[in-house]
């Protein structure tokens, strides 16, 4: 059976560009471990994901990670809302990670990234767009 991972709204996208830059070596190893490790394995898409209101299985190590919030939650808040809007997910819901990419890919565009990702230290440098880009283009076989 293959494991569950606790996602908060925002870490959906955060997955699909993930490039190896991270708040700190331990929080770069985990995301390399659930994105690379598990997400994009072999038989990645069958992997469950439970979306969560609070700190989930990516900022376990995070070095901005107090408690069950973050030391930037109004921030990540604000991330949080609008990634479950415009994806329709809500606290609670388990998908997989093949029906999430589908989701994705039918309801975000690169473009959107600029509202929906505003406040993230991360979209300056590009890798979440074009990353977003690619799977767009990807069949939904």
């Amino acid at each position: 059976m293959t494991k569950k991972i606790r996602y908060r709204p925002h870490h959906f996208l955060c997955s699909i560009g993930w490039q190896g830059m991270g708040y700190s070596k331990d929080f770069s190893l985990n995301m390399d471990s659930i994105v690379d490790g598990t997400l994009r394995a072999p038989g990645g898409d069958s992997t469950i994901i439970e979306v969560v209101k609070y700190t989930d299985d990516l900022c376990s190590p995070c070095p901005h990670r107090r408690e069950k919030l973050c030391e930037k939650q109004e921030v990540i808040e604000k991330l949080d809302n609008a990634h479950s809007k415009k994806l329709g997910l809500k606290i609670g819901k388990n998908i997989t990670w093949g029906d999430a990419k589908k989701l994705i890919r039918k309801k975000v565009v690169p473009t959107d990234l600029n509202k929906i990702c505003e406040g993230c230290q991360w979209l300056e440098y590009g890798v979440c767009a074009k990353a977003l880009g690619k799977l767009i283009q990807e069949s939904d076989d």
